[in-house]
């Protein structure tokens, strides 16, 4: 099998290729820093040194690979808000990275996945988009805008002949969490992160969420009526 990573070379995304060239697949493994994706070159992989935030650049790296079975989209960065300093230059850096390079990286791999059987295109969102949270203003936002995007590309790809995945984890430990000031409940390895999407991605699941305990209580919660939650919210802000 044939798989593409985004950012590839940090975190879940650097588990998935590790793992994924560990079970002997051919892997093009996406990222920005030089010196892991000379690691993984050494493992074996295809490796692409690409800023996904510039669309012509991106555009022609990912010109001609051929045939794809897989496309794993992971890249992304996180930075929160404090209210009531809101700051549009953060917010525009989240949506940038990780919506923007997202549908950037759509355009370049479909013509790749098209025609591929058994293709599956698969886009990493986050527990955080099943409902509003204090301070991920910017990050809750643009998962939100790619579980929308992507639940939509499940219709419109399905004559194509290409699945669609979408991935929402809860707290996973990787470099871009270490920075994180408060407690992380139920906080998963990239290591199991990684086993979880592989088997979704193997079961052609179309929602891929872990750990379960933890989204699916974000899920619920995401069902009370708005208003009830926005009070709940309002609370713990309070406390």
């Amino acid at each position: 099998m044939k798989v593409l990573i985004t950012g590839a070379t940090s975190g879940i995304g650097w588990q998935l290729a590790h793992d994924y060239l560990d079970e002997g697949h051919d892997v093009i493994a996406v990222g920005r820093k030089r010196q892991a994706l000379a690691v993984l070159k050494d493992k074996g992989a295809k490796v692409l040194a690409l800023d996904l935030t510039d669309r012509q650049a991106t555009l022609d790296g990912l010109a001609g690979l051929g045939p794809l079975n897989l496309a794993i989209l992971n890249a992304g960065t996180c930075e929160y808000l404090d209210m009531p300093d809101f700051d549009s230059a953060a917010f525009i850096r989240v949506m940038r990275a990780n919506v923007e390079s997202m549908a950037i990286s759509i355009e370049g791999v479909l013509p790749c996945l098209i025609g591929c059987e058994g293709a599956r295109l698969v886009g990493v969102a986050s527990a955080a988009a099943y409902l509003p949270l204090p301070r991920a203003e910017a990050y809750g936002a643009s998962k939100a805008a790619i579980r929308y995007l992507f639940d939509t590309l499940d219709i419109t790809l399905a004559r194509q002949g290409v699945a669609v995945s979408t991935v929402f984890p809860g707290f996973v430990k990787t470099p871009l969490t270490d920075k994180n000031d408060f407690a992380m409940p139920m906080q998963l390895s990239a290591q199991d992160a990684a086993r979880y999407i592989r088997r979704g991605i193997d079961k052609g699941q179309r929602h891929i969420h872990f750990p379960k305990a933890f989204t699916w209580t974000l899920q619920l919660l995401g069902l009370l009526p708005q208003g009830l939650w926005h009070r709940l919210a309002k609370r713990m802000i309070k406390a």
